[in-house]
């Protein structure tokens, strides 16, 4: 199997938390994956703590990448100019290699021209900022991430660690991709987007909340999970009820639903060799057209298609 290099791209006044995601998440696979750190002249990289790291490789690694990440840096740093050194490093990458960004690295992509015309997203506190200096680019300050096949951008923290843990599961599949989520100790994916994290006046301590509703769902998809038999199951008015759950994930319960079915009915498209009804009848779908029509609206391809292309790259989990 041929190891897919992965290039991080540092930049002074880099976040060390976000900087140590992509090698702790491909690090995982390092029969699948090499991750090598860069910084656009070598040197050490000053972070926004009391240290800085230093990197083994200069920018000529960037020329060698099959993925190029650009973490984020702080926000002080943020402007609509390059920072020093990041035109010619960038220049070193070759064309058709995937990008990706996290969080405030977005600013780093648009203002070299690579999200023009694009969908794209960044950390929602400054999304209003990248907006305005950014008006061609489709934002959506929504999300936790936004995969636009060579180039994918993510929201603030812990989404990169979304946006890696997606890579995988879009290089390898979704039992590859839960293997590294369980060394990892985090979700193999989370709900909803960045609304659920954007600050808001704290409800008073007696508010009850949709997660208990949520877990129920997940355990009965075949069920038919109505707004009202949601409702029901937490104790609430339909009204009440569809508010604090869009204040909770950032989406309403009925696309919430269906984004859970497509995403059961995917893995077990990978995993098993149940038809396209079966698999219709366990997530909830009423029929294997439906499933059909969800799937190809979610991600643009049919079951069988999707079956093809993962079952033929998913590995069992160690």
């Amino acid at each position: 199997m041929t190891v897919h290099r992965v290039v991080v791209l540092a930049l002074d006044g880099a976040y060390p938390f976000e900087l140590g995601i992509p090698s702790r998440v491909f690090g995982a696979l390092q029969d699948r994956y090499e991750v090598l750190t860069c910084s656009v002249d070598g040197g050490p990289v000053a972070t926004n703590a009391d240290f800085s790291v230093t990197v083994e490789h200069g920018p000529e690694a960037l020329a060698t990448a099959d993925t190029v990440v650009l973490p984020p840096f702080d926000l002080s740093r943020i402007s609509r100019e390059l920072p020093p050194g990041t035109v010619s490093a960038l220049s070193a990458i070759r064309p058709g290699t995937r990008i990706v960004s996290i969080c405030t690295g977005a600013f780093v992509l648009a203002a070299a021209g690579l999200l023009e015309g694009r969908p794209a997203t960044t950390h929602w506190s400054v999304a209003a900022v990248f907006r305005s200096w950014y008006p061609t680019v489709a934002l959506d300050p929504d999300v936790l991430f936004v995969d636009d096949g060579d180039v994918l951008t993510s929201a603030g923290a812990a989404s990169g660690v979304d946006v890696c843990l997606h890579l995988v599961r879009r290089d390898h599949g979704a039992a590859v991709a839960n293997h590294v989520a369980r060394v990892c100790v985090v979700p193999p994916w989370r709900d909803g987007g960045q609304a659920q994290y954007i600050e808001h006046p704290v409800p008073p301590p007696s508010t009850s909340g949709t997660s208990a509703t949520r877990q129920w769902a997940l355990e009965n998809l075949h069920e038919p999970l109505s707004l009202a038999q949601l409702a029901e199951h937490a104790r609430m008015s339909l009204r009440t009820f569809a508010r604090r759950f869009n204040e909770e994930v950032g989406m309403s319960p009925g696309r919430w639903v269906i984004q859970q079915r497509v995403t059961r009915a995917q893995f077990l498209l990978e995993t098993t060799d149940l038809a396209v009804d079966d698999i219709a009848g366990q997530v909830g779908f009423a029929t294997g057209t439906s499933l059909r029509e969800h799937l190809h609206a979610a991600i643009g391809v049919t079951p069988m298609a999707y079956r093809r292309t993962f079952r033929g790259a998913t590995a069992p989990a160690h």
